[in-house]
């Protein structure tokens, strides 16, 4: 099975887990210049802006702990491309969160990283 299959197959598990956990996701696999976001949500009054790493074991290490700082500016310059477009405030209360996906284990790390453009 080729990489781009497995990601897809583990983004859409992430979708349905974040569904079951009360997030109502907004969209998936947002572009635009600046970068990707796997998926935008709203929990609560959150907007989320969700990175989906996906490790089948740890010899590569976690799966979060490749959201590197690197990584993690991408998603903010995104999301805050994503924001202006879509007309939300600046005091629009945001957050970053990772689903860390190892084997068959899934948890959300909520408020995983700060915005750092």
């Amino acid at each position: 099975m080729n990489k781009r299959k497995i990601g897809k197959e583990q983004e859409d598990r992430a979708v349905k887990y974040l569904t079951e956990q009360g997030y109502r996701v907004l969209t998936t696999n947002f572009y635009c210049n600046a970068g990707e976001i796997d998926i935008i949500a709203k929990d609560g009054e959150y907007l989320c802006f969700i990175e989906v790493k996906y490790r089948s074991n740890i010899s590569s290490g976690y799966p979060e702990e490749a959201v590197d700082p690197r990584k993690a500016g991408r998603i903010a310059r995104s999301a805050l491309y994503y924001m202006n477009m879509a007309g939300y405030a600046e005091d629009m209360p945001c957050r970053f969160d990772v689903v860390s996906m190892l084997e068959d284990e899934i948890y959300v790390i909520k408020n995983a990283f700060d915005a750092a453009y």
